[in-house]
């Protein structure tokens, strides 16, 4: 007779991969809504955000639709180059992460330092407001990379939507579902119900950073990622050339 398929086991929710991937989505929405508002609208991990914006400021003939537009393909490359990267990296079988989180650090640190020279910025068309924007969308798509590449035991940090529509689902299954799906729903949302609250923070506290203390706000998130390229140092070890977590499986189990 057929059998059904069995799920290959999902990733356990450890303490330090759920505080480790909560760090980094309070990174995310930091620095997401720091180019939100610094840069009339820009979002620099999200590029449906930007879709929509552009569809925003086309219909209302408003200014700011090249950054938007341009972050596309800025983004595009920027995954593309670390994926690069992290093949170079594990073909030689250094560990990937630290190198990844110093060299996100380092462009938010630029991202940093071209937003104060630019400001104040006064429009999204001038050219030192785009260059700006399009720092912080690579130091984002490096994020949103390593998560898909390299950090598949860990829940998306980067875009919330679907995590959310996860732990909608797993609070029905704790409810009303079957004995065996009531583990696999707890482990997820351990994972992702920190994620999720650590986003929001991020996005609170870095609106409220940036009224203050404008782009030098952005140092906050630099050392974050500075300590866990830190913490990761002495605890990853690369696994060999293409036999790591598939993506799209991890992805399924989070």
């Amino acid at each position: 007779m057929p059998t059904t398929p069995q799920s290959p086991p999902q990733p356990q929710a450890t303490v330090g991969n759920v505080l480790k991937a909560a760090w980094l989505s309070l990174v995310a929405g930091y620095v997401d809504v720091v180019g939100f508002i610094a840069l009339f609208g820009l979002f620099t991990a999200h590029v449906t955000g930007n879709f929509v914006m552009v569809g925003v400021e086309l219909a209302h003939s408003t200014t700011g639709v090249a950054a938007k537009m341009l972050a596309l393909p800025v983004f595009a490359l920027s995954v593309a180059a670390t994926k690069i990267a992290i093949d170079a990296m594990l073909a030689r079988g250094k560990p990937p992460l630290p190198p990844l989180l110093v060299a996100q650090g380092v462009l938010l640190a630029l991202f940093m330092l071209a937003g104060c020279l630019a400001s104040p910025v006064t429009s999204p068309d001038m050219p030192s407001a785009i260059a700006t924007g399009m720092l912080g969308v690579a130091a984002m798509a490096v994020q949103n990379a390593q998560s898909r590449i390299v950090l598949t035991d860990h829940v998306p940090t980067t875009i919330m939507t679907g995590n959310s529509t996860q732990v909608i689902i797993d609070l029905v299954e704790l409810a009303r579902g079957p004995a065996d799906k009531i583990a696999p729903a707890k482990n997820r949302l351990r994972k992702m119900v920190p994620a999720i609250g650590a986003f929001a923070a991020g996005a609170v506290s870095g609106a409220y950073a940036y009224v203050f203390a404008s782009f030098w706000c952005l140092a906050v998130p630099i050392v974050i990622l500075l300590a866990l390229a830190y913490s990761y140092r002495s605890t990853q070890t690369a696994p060999a050339a293409g036999t790591g977590p598939n993506p799209a499986t991890a992805e399924r189990q989070s």
